[in-house]
């Protein structure tokens, strides 16, 4: 499958039941494909914020529907890859709009990788991306330093196949939506 235009990729517990109820109850939200990964799925949605909303609103409700769903991950920005090198290379040109908000910041990034095994490191594009931010801020005199314990930002990139997704989460967005599960 090509997965060609996902903004939201969804995992869901071990067992064909908590899949499929995960995937009746999201499949109203938008555009839902199964991947080729063991209980991955990937949503377009129109506005991945009301989506989060609408999905911590159900995971409140429907206990059910909360046990059966492990993780959620909107992401704001996507793009395809061919290479580590054109990865590093979208990855940082998007995590450039958002040094505005590291800026004072502690933070960290946190990647997600389905495929590319063997020739994309989610560890090593973690460090990358954690020291092109801090370099990148240190040029500006910036107080801005990696947090593993308690940051106010947590950087998520997600890949499926040859397709990635990033986006920014403050503390605020990591206590209420439990289901983002970036630690």
């Amino acid at each position: 499958m090509p997965h060609a235009d996902w903004n939201v990729v969804i995992t869901t517990e071990t067992g064909a039941e908590a899949f499929h109820r995960v995937r009746k109850q999201l499949a109203v939200f938008g555009h839902l494909e199964r991947t080729d990964y063991w209980n991955v799925l990937v949503l377009r949605v129109d506005d991945v914020h009301q989506f989060l909303e609408s999905v911590h609103g159900l995971a409140t409700d429907d206990r059910a529907f909360a046990s059966a769903i492990s993780r959620v991950m909107p992401v704001t920005e996507t793009f395809n890859f061919q290479s580590p090198e054109a990865f590093e290379e979208h990855a940082c040109r998007i995590a450039s709009h958002w040094l505005p908000h590291l800026r004072q910041a502690s933070f960290h990034v946190r990647m997600h990788r389905r495929g590319f095994k063997g020739r994309l490191s989610s560890q090593h594009e973690e460090r990358f991306l954690d020291h092109f931010i801090v370099d990148a801020l240190r040029a500006e005199q910036s107080d801005a330093r990696i947090d593993f314990d308690d940051p106010d930002y947590i950087l998520a990139v997600e890949s499926v196949g040859q397709r990635a997704g990033m986006s920014l989460w403050n503390r605020d967005h990591l206590q209420r939506y439990r289901l983002l599960k970036l630690d």
